[in-house]
């Protein structure tokens, strides 16, 4: 049975949009009999016809990604926008190249294959960016033949 038309009319009347307007299928033959806005009150009234509850938008994932970012998950740099330096900012890619030439630095002199004074002039040459990484600094003082 086609009640397109009540549909309608009872929206109309109930202020709702057509979607949210329910009618009972017991009360059919007496909703298509309905052709003005006072039978379709009176049928609203009866609880033929009803309206549904407004369907909001889920906050679950939300809240779900929420707790992921608390817990610091999805911050990696695929997540990140902006250039290079966004990702990982110039001192911390310094930091991360510096540091284990330090370590390699130290523990050579510790063990005493360089002396104090060629580790001071690697420090400085390190410090002014003269070495790529800690492989590169070994193939110098070995081509230099700076060790003991």
């Amino acid at each position: 049975m086609k009640l397109s038309t009540q549909k309608r009319l009872a929206a109309s009347v109930m202020k709702c949009g057509q979607s949210r307007v329910w009618m009972d299928p017991e009360f059919e033959d007496e909703i298509s009999l309905a052709i003005t806005r006072d039978d379709i009150r009176r049928l609203v009234d009866e609880g033929a016809i009803q309206k549904k509850p407004i369907r909001g938008v889920s906050r679950g994932r939300a809240r779900y990604q929420l707790s992921q970012k608390r817990k610091g998950q999805r911050t990696g740099p695929g997540r990140k926008k902006g250039k290079s330096t966004s990702k990982l900012s110039n001192k911390e890619r310094w930091m991360m190249k510096i540091r284990p030439m330090r370590k390699e630095l130290r523990k050579l002199r510790d063990a005493g294959k360089i002396t104090p004074r060629v580790y001071r002039e690697l420090y400085l040459k390190a410090k002014g960016n003269a070495f790529r990484n800690t492989a590169h600094l070994r193939t110098y003082i070995s081509e230099r033949r700076l060790s003991k």
